[in-house]
C-alpha cells in the first residue's frame, strides 16, 4: 500500500488539523531486566536446559506504525493504520 509522506492530522498542541510528516516507527532495544530475560538467565544455569515459552502462532502481517511530526510545532505522536498489511511504502503525493 502506498501512503503519502505528508498527511493532514489533528495536533493536540496546536489544537487544529495541520500537515504531519510520516516516518516509519522503529522499536527500541529490549530491556535486559525484563521478566522473560530474567527467567531465561535463572533457568539456563546448571543442567536444567532452556526455558520454553508456550508455543504461539505468529501472524504473518503487522499493523504499520508511523511517527507523525507536526509541520508547525514539531510535536510528535503515533500514527497507526489498524489494518494488517505486508508492505507499506511512503510516497511523495
Amino acid at each position: 500500500m502506498d501512503l503519502p509522506k505528508v498527511v493532514k492530522d489533528y495536533c493536540k498542541k496546536c489544537n487544529k488539523h495541520t500537515g504531519h510528516k510520516l516516518k516509519h516507527f522503529k522499536a527500541a532495544k529490549g530491556r535486559a531486566l525484563s521478566e522473560g530475560n530474567r527467567k531465561n538467565a535463572v533457568i539456563k544455569k546448571g543442567y536444567k536446559g532452556k526455558y520454553q515459552f508456550p508455543a504461539t502462532i505468529k501472524k504473518q502481517n503487522k499493523k504499520p506504525t508511523f511517527v507523525a511530526e507536526c509541520d508547525v510545532c514539531q510535536a510528535k505522536h503515533y500514527f497507526v493504520i489498524h489494518k494488517r498489511m505486508k508492505k507499506v511504502e511512503l510516497k511523495a503525493a
